[in-house]
């Protein structure tokens, strides 16, 4: 039995997708126990919760040995307010753990994996449930956990490789949570971003990628409509940044704001394990 504890570093999930979730987990996953912090539903204005709240719910989810997984609810803002506080009061227990999320999550994903705690790992959230078609999405995790290795992203290698929203990335560049990157395959991904936006974050984080193995762009999702047409689409910047800086570009990732976001655990992917 994989036990799973979830929680809400960031923003609350809403009472239905926790049902929708837990009976999808219950009736197709009975290998996997998803156990559902009560801060989850917490509501202080934007978070889900007060900071001290969230970082207390995370910490007692991460340090309960009883636990192989702790999965983030959901994205949105929060996880950066505390971050720092949930590395610093993780013990022996937390080590043990695959910890998934995405998009605001990559802020404790980046930080988790510079401290060397645990495996973190790109994966779909809870939340993803409320979209048209979400139990796609929330069904590659749970098969994930319970060791389907199908549901990687499929350009997986030998490599080091790590993913992230391209907004967290750039936020969490210069900060005591990024992580030495040197060496690894690098996937990005953006939703509701104008393309002038994703070409100025390319301009502050291919600066910080010296090193790296390689980029692979995702999908940029939900791009605003703008009064001038930038004429460059996420690829294409993506491409321009990495020829500046001398960063091979390896084309397209499988990764998300969507029901077809892949998974990708930091580090090496070959024979990882499920959990």
């Amino acid at each position: 039995m994989i036990r799973v504890a979830v929680c809400a570093p960031s923003t609350p999930l809403k009472t239905e997708s926790i049902a929708r979730v837990r009976a999808l987990a219950e009736a197709d996953f009975p290998g996997v126990e998803l156990h559902f912090h009560p801060q989850c539903e917490a509501n202080e204005g934007h978070f889900a919760g007060p900071d001290e709240v969230r970082l207390a719910a995370l910490l007692e989810c991460a340090n309960d040995p009883a636990f192989d997984a702790v999965w983030f609810a959901r994205g949105g803002y929060g996880a950066c307010r505390i971050a720092e506080a949930a590395i610093a009061g993780m013990d022996h227990a937390a080590t043990q753990k695959a910890y998934l999320g995405y998009s605001d999550a990559g802020y404790l994903l980046a930080g988790l994996y510079r401290a060397g705690i645990g495996r973190p790992v790109h994966a779909p959230m809870p939340m993803d449930m409320a979209r048209e078609g979400g139990e796609v999405a929330v069904n590659r995790v749970l098969a994930w956990l319970a060791g389907d290795k199908s549901t990687l992203e499929p350009s997986l290698d030998h490599r080091l490789t790590v993913a992230f929203n391209l907004m967290t990335l750039a936020m969490v560049c210069g900060t005591p949570l990024m992580p030495g990157l040197a060496g690894h395959v690098v996937m990005l991904e953006e939703v509701s971003e104008h393309f002038y936006s994703v070409d100025r974050l390319f301009f502050h984080v291919s600066a910080h990628l010296g090193g790296i193995a390689g980029l692979r762009m995702g999908r940029v999702s939900d791009v605003p409509e703008n009064d001038r047409d930038f004429r460059a689409d996420g690829q294409d910047i993506a491409r321009y940044w990495c020829e500046r800086h001398a960063i091979p570009y390896l084309g397209s990732a499988d990764i998300g704001h969507d029901n077809a976001n892949r998974i990708v655990p930091f580090g090496l992917a070959r024979g990882a394990k499920g959990q």
